[in-house]
């Protein structure tokens, strides 16, 4: 049985008490189908790299299901079946499998992500991976905690005092070589390393606890940083797209910072920019 994080630091919230309970109840789907192992598919449409499983499937039907028992009115957007209007104004938006790359090649790092929007503006991001028991959540000016500890980004005021973390879209043509063409410019700024994790989720909350000065992607889907920009910007962090405007609800690039190196990260990432 995955039991929940204590969030006794966290002020109560039906919010996230849901968020954080739907995430829970998703992960030991997760965590079934990890264990007896899942049929792994391509998407239907996408590249044969383009990955989904049954875990992924069914997780997001768990996980829409108890939040439509809780808030019958309001909306869900999921990365599999779930479609919503980002407009509504109480809006949940759903991984239910971040990193099924990952997940198919029996690589224990991946995450559940659970966002719940009031208006257009995040409230709650619950981000778990269940296999490392490791919790991620925060509310809306309350801050932002791994699993009971109150997380800060990092204090490093120059990208020679950093990790980057970096995401690969699917695409194996321009946008691939545009961030090989931004890795290859951070190096120059004699950065501690550049890691390539895969689960974006777990990306921005290792922003969010100070791993990475900076973390960017040149494409993501809504369902991939809903709770964790959320997360970053608790911590401290700053969020936006890889020009440096305000990350909108729906594909884009994405640059999370600890605030003081994202002008100088964004400086490398918006010169690589595809449109």
């Amino acid at each position: 049985m995955v039991k929940g994080p204590d969030v006794l630091n966290c002020p109560d919230s039906p919010e996230l008490r849901v968020a954080i309970e739907a995430a829970r109840i998703g992960s030991e789907i997760v965590l079934h189908y990890f264990h007896l192992g899942a049929e792994i598919r391509s998407k239907p449409g996408e590249q044969t790299y383009n990955l989904v499983s049954d875990a992924d499937i069914q997780s997001e039907k768990a996980i829409a299901a108890f939040i439509r028992s809780q808030f019958a009115t309001h909306a869900i957007l999921g990365e599999e079946e779930q479609v919503a209007d980002t407009r509504a104004e109480h809006l949940w938006i759903v991984d239910p499998l971040d990193g099924t790359n990952n997940f198919a090649h029996r690589i224990p790092h991946f995450a559940v992500s659970v966002a719940y929007y009031h208006c257009g503006e995040p409230q709650v991001g619950v981000v778990f991976n269940p296999v490392r028991e490791d919790w991620y959540w925060a509310r809306r000016g309350y801050g932002a905690y791994h699993n009971g500890r109150r997380m800060q980004v990092s204090p490093a005021t120059r990208l020679s005092e950093s990790m980057i973390g970096v995401g690969f879209y699917y695409d194996r043509g321009a946008m691939m070589q545009a961030t090989l063409n931004a890795i290859h410019d951070f190096f120059k700024c004699e950065i501690h390393g550049i890691r390539r994790f895969g689960t974006a989720a777990l990306d921005l909350c290792h922003v969010a606890d100070g791993l990475y000065g900076a973390y960017f992607e040149y494409q993501l889907a809504p369902w991939d940083f809903a709770a964790g920009q959320l997360i970053v910007r608790e911590a401290g962090g700053c969020v936006s797209d890889g020009r440096g405007q305000e990350l909108p609800l729906t594909k884009s690039s994405l640059l999370a910072s600890n605030g003081t190196l994202h002008s100088a990260a964004q400086e490398i990432v918006k010169r690589h920019h595809l449109d």
